[in-house]
């Protein structure tokens, strides 16, 4: 039987990504688990965690059974499989006003592209359309990640 995620999970995870961390399936109980590397490192050299909080303590009990059970776990998709100045450049091409498409791909050149970008979506009134399109693609990624590890995905 596969095992079965709900989509927004998956998409949840992704949006919260960062560089110090890594969102993993457990395969035998489909909870979604968010480690810091920090965490992983430490259960990897069975560092003693007595002493810290109990926040701490749950997460690195965490990392030990990921670190033991490996096999057990699969990553979602990371900021490399989520490629967001693609994302971002693909969108400048389904805005139909040519000025409007003319002047995103001009924003997105170069150092600070995201942040031009972002501020040129609100000036131009098309921040909806952008976050829309961005959770579609999201979604799409996700589905074919969970397609991949045979995953079932649920709405």
């Amino acid at each position: 039987m596969k095992i079965q995620v709900k989509l927004n999970a998956i998409l949840e995870e992704m949006e919260l990504a960062f560089e110090e961390s890594c969102s993993l399936l457990n395969t035998k109980t489909g909870e979604i688990v968010l480690l810091t590397l920090d965490d992983l490192r430490a259960a990897e050299n069975e560092e003693p965690f007595d002493d810290l909080p109990d926040w701490q303590q749950e997460n690195r009990m965490i990392a030990m059974d990921v670190v033991e059970n490996f096999e057990d776990y699969i990553e979602l998709p990371t900021k490399y499989d989520v490629n967001e100045y693609d994302i971002m450049e693909n969108f400048c091409f389904t805005v139909r006003d040519q000025r409007k498409q003319d002047r995103l791909l001009r924003t997105i050149k170069g150092k600070g592209a995201f942040r031009r970008f972002k501020d040129n979506i609100i000036d131009l009134g098309i921040e909806d359309q952008w976050y829309s399109y961005r959770t579609e693609c999201f979604k799409e990624i996700a589905i074919e990640w969970c397609r991949e590890n045979n995953i079932e995905c649920i709405d």
